[in-house]
């Protein structure tokens, strides 16, 4: 799956996602593109499952690929 982030504030947003992506789903494997403002997560649950970890996290996103 892939998700679209608005705003990159840069420096740790790579470390940040990871965790928030951690807490729903330890298993997952995330990719953060910064350039493309992307990322994409592998794992086995919905997509939607992570928006209120990505919310928590302070980041506004939108799911291009489910």
């Amino acid at each position: 799956m892939k998700f679209e982030v608005k705003k990159l504030t840069g420096g740790d947003d790579p470390r940040v996602i990871v965790h928030a992506i951690g807490t729903v789903d330890p298993d997952a494997k995330v990719d953060v593109n910064e350039g493309a403002h992307s990322v994409t997560v592998d794992s086995w649950l919905l997509a939607e499952e992570f928006l209120i970890a990505f919310e928590e996290a302070g980041y506004d996103v939108r799911i291009t690929e489910g």
